[in-house]
């Protein structure tokens, strides 16, 4: 009790937020909340590293329990991309006095999960995926006890794992295969390893008497059902795709897998005369590769798997796993990576240069009547996302390729919407000239400055810049005090390389040292951002970046809601 009278003594009440009482939705202070929460965050990494269990499921308590915890939990479901489906009561909570309200109600005593509604999103196989979406207080309840419950799968998640992980992306998994691949002495076999359905079949047992969380939160959720088509199915195993703390789970389950290998496959030393089994694992969620120096080593380590995976009635798909050798390559997290003499080339892969194409061929095609503008503002997002996906590999070749793709669909577009007119009068509405780039697609004029008209123009892939990518170091926890100088510099880094060549948001973001003016929390790409006009355009207001600045979306919600006035920050 003293230590939490310590830890929450900034806070007007016991649990160490802002009381509900006092204000709105509106009125609490989140960077308070937020604190206190990665102190508490904090304590759990220290006591599972200690293994003092006791005081993991005591810290645990506490944070589930308080305010601050419980407020986050909304503001998170609530400002995500799924914060407009509702779960089988068809409720949404989208004004601050339901959210606030909602805060009230995430209580643990007397609390049982609604089932889940069922619908299914088409795969790329011609499939079906089915998804589980749980009501909005199902959400936040999940969305608490997971941030009690990652911080401990972030301390004993393996060091090679890089799915569902907090800092952690696709391409840290990628520099990590370009690590131990690329040198001339790697290992030449790879497992490629899928496991069948691991999110609807992993058993329930295990996850109940493994999972360090309160048994019978868990148990609820895993029993909760789902309805399809009107009809009430019991869930017997797996946990559903669509939940908040589903891929911590998965996580939690397959963690351990690096460690049963290193026991197995110890490295032995060449002085010795035997030869090194070179076995590394690098996993992303369900999605997993292994190395050897040899195809016999290969089979035991598959046998080795699957009993692993056995234990958690799991099993490996027999049509997506087998073992390859380096020189003839392999797809993985939508790279393809192979030797060329030995040479390691990682590029996109076909079945991934395929699908955008086709997505922005599908685009151009299904906007036959907007106009350029407009279908600028639609290509623009898909073409920068997919070429930012893969700068960090060698893609100069496919960047063009998509370009080309893209151009013959505009032409075709453009040719379309105008058959009397010749091709001259077309290329001089619709393409102008930039720099030593010609040909460029370009929308109406929205007017002038200093001289030049300013119109809407297509981003092109091949402007992007290959750079090679930093890998995470491997033993980094977020939620641990002592990596946090390691991430704030590493958050930077990621926020100055996302906005290259948006100039007035790389300006603003850094004339705001990378903090939202209003609640002084950090800007991040998982945050996202709003640019707020300081005097609103209706009132007159410029558009010029001083007239601008970068709010967190609920942040921005809360200045237009309460007609609050924003300041530009005084530091540069």
């Amino acid at each position: 009790m003293k230590e939490t009278k310590q830890m929450t003594g900034e806070f007007p009440d016991s649990n160490g937020a802002v009381s509900s009482e006092q204000a709105g939705w509106y009125a609490i202070d989140w960077q308070k909340a937020q604190r206190l929460t990665n102190r508490l965050q904090a304590r759990i990494v220290k006591a599972t590293r200690e293994g003092r269990w006791g005081k993991v499921r005591s810290l645990q308590h506490l944070l589930t329990h308080s305010f601050s915890a419980k407020a986050q939990a909304v503001k998170r479901v609530t400002e995500n991309e799924g914060r407009r489906t509702s779960g089988v009561d068809n409720q949404r909570w989208e004004t601050p006095a339901r959210k606030l309200q909602a805060i009230a109600q995430l209580r643990q005593r007397g609390y049982q999960p609604q089932p889940l509604k069922r619908i299914y999103i088409p795969k790329r196989n011609g499939k079906l995926r089915p998804l589980s979406i749980p009501t909005m207080k199902d959400r936040a309840m999940q969305a608490l006890y997971a941030a009690a419950l990652q911080p401990v799968a972030e301390t004993l998640a393996d060091p090679n794992s890089f799915g569902f992980r907090k800092q952690r992306a696709t391409i840290d998994a990628i520099e990590y295969c370009f690590a131990w691949l690329s040198r001339k002495d790697s290992p030449q076999w790879v497992l490629e390893a899928d496991i069948r359905s691991c999110f609807d079949r992993i058993s329930h047992d295990w996850l109940i008497k493994n999972v360090p969380m309160d048994k019978q939160i868990l148990t609820k959720w895993l029993k909760a059902g789902f309805m399809d088509k009107n009809l009430l199915h019991p869930s017997e195993e797996g946990t559903p795709q669509g939940g908040i703390i589903s891929p911590i789970l998965a996580n939690l389950a397959l963690d351990g897998l690096q460690s049963a290998l290193a026991t197995r496959f110890k490295k032995v030393h060449r002085s010795h005369g035997n030869v090194y089994p070179k076995v590394h694992l690098i996993r992303y969620a369900d999605d997993f590769i292994i190395t050897a120096a040899e195809q016999e080593t290969m089979e035991e380590i598959r046998a080795l798997v699957e009993e692993y995976l056995g234990e958690r009635r799991l099993e490996l798909s027999k049509e997506k796993t087998r073992i390859t050798h380096i020189s003839e390559g392999f797809d993985f997290l939508g790279r393809n990576l192979r030797k060329y003499n030995q040479k390691l080339i990682i590029c996109p892969s076909q079945e991934n240069n395929l699908a955008i194409r086709q997505k922005v061929r599908k685009l151009i095609k299904s906007n036959k009547q907007v106009s350029a503008s407009d279908l600028i503002a639609y290509l623009n997002p898909v073409i920068r996302g997919w070429a930012n996906f893969h700068q960090h590999t060698c893609s100069s070749r496919a960047f063009r390729r998509l370009d080309i793709t893209v151009f013959n669909a505009l032409w075709k577009w453009a040719l379309r919407r105008h058959k009397r007119k010749g091709k001259k009068w077309i290329k001089r509405k619709y393409f102008c000239r930039e720099g030593n780039r010609n040909w460029i697609f370009c929308g109406e004029p929205i007017g002038k400055k200093d001289g030049r008209v300013i119109q809407p123009k297509l981003f092109y892939a091949s402007s992007v810049k290959i750079r090679r990518h930093v890998k995470i170091r491997t033993h980094a926890n977020p939620f641990d005090v002592e990596w946090e100088t390691y991430f704030e510099e590493r958050w930077q880094k990621q926020m100055l390389q996302s906005l290259q060549g948006r100039k007035q948001l790389l300006f603003l973001w850094k004339e705001q040292k990378g903090k939202c003016p209003l609640c002084q929390l950090a800007i991040t790409q998982e945050t996202g951002w709003h640019n707020h006009h300081i005097e609103w355009r209706v009132h007159g207001g410029k558009d010029s970046s001083e007239n601008r600045v970068l709010l967190h979306p609920e942040c921005h919600r809360k200045v237009h809601s309460l007609h609050l006035k924003v300041d530009k920050p005084r530091h540069f």
